[in-house]
């Protein structure tokens, strides 16, 4: 499997489609609409690149999310902001007790999962932000380790809910209520399939139940791996910034591929050649 780079997104700069200090977050609707959380604004590019909305954040968002009602979630230091797909604010969720710096937001059938930095865990509510239960803090380090100072993950089809965990240089699977289902990864810095360095996969989307897509830094790169963690391709490693770390990644409709250079502040597009990369 190969994929070819064919845009590039925002950058850095004062133009309305651009960041001027900086870019951490990316999510993909069901349009294959870009939304893109960086500075103190979310942007919203259409498919074929165009600059559709943007709109202020209370604080700089960390992550951003696009729930299945179209309601868009914003990651920040000690909240979520909730919007509707026109950037009207629709609530805040915080908890002073367990949202330090939320760096990740996932769904599945009524429950809201956001990534705790400051804790190094997953955070479960339901979908009036009612607390339920951790994800990842149950083991002998209580937490991930994240020498990035990120938590990032993905939800599958299914409800499994996949993490990076780059100090164990590896991605895990769990349950919603927090039960570890198993994990895939290793440290090796020449074989590509596995995570080089000190820390690494930095980043994790997951798109239905067969596709797994990570970012690494040091240098950075993207991949993507099967549902069972076999390496299908290095999507690429050579157009990011050499100091680019906590790389936000998402993934299309059709297998496109959409990664955050965090610093060039571009948002870089990749397809597959052929049609061989669908998001399945």
């Amino acid at each position: 499997m190969k994929y070819s780079q064919v845009r590039v997104l925002a950058g850095k700069g004062g133009a309305a489609d651009h960041f001027s200090e900086a870019l951490r977050g990316l999510a993909v609707d069901r349009r294959d609409s870009v939304y893109a959380a960086g500075d103190q604004e979310i942007k919203v590019f259409e498919s074929g690149g165009r600059l559709a909305r943007r709109w202020r954040t209370a604080m700089p968002g960390f992550a951003v999310a696009v729930a299945g009602d179209g309601r868009v979630f914003c990651g920040q230091p000690g909240q979520v902001e909730i919007f509707d797909g026109a950037g009207r604010l629709q609530a805040a969720w915080r908890d002073e007790q367990r949202l330090g710096l939320v760096t990740a937001i996932g769904f599945s059938t009524g429950n809201v999962f956001l990534a705790d930095a400051t804790g190094r865990c997953i955070r479960r509510y339901d979908g009036s932000g009612k607390y339920l239960n951790d994800i990842g803090n149950d083991n002998r380090m209580k937490g991930f380790l994240i020498p990035n100072g990120a938590v990032s993950f993905g939800v599958d089809a299914k409800g499994v809910i996949h993490s990076a965990n780059p100090g164990k240089h590896r991605v895990e699977r769990y349950t919603a209520g927090g039960a570890l289902l198993g994990h895939f990864g290793r440290f090796d810095g020449r074989d590509p399939a596995g995570f080089s360095g000190c820390c690494n996969p930095t980043n994790v989307a997951v798109t239905g139940g067969s596709r797994i897509w990570v970012t690494e830094k040091a240098g950075p790169r993207a991949k993507v791996y099967d549902a069972e963690g076999a390496l299908l391709a290095v999507i690429a490693s050579d157009v990011f910034d050499p100091n680019c770390k906590n790389m936000s990644i998402a993934a299309g409709s059709r297998g496109q591929v959409y990664v955050a250079d965090t610093v060039k502040l571009q948002i870089f597009v990749f397809e597959p050649l052929g049609g061989q990369g669908g998001a399945a």
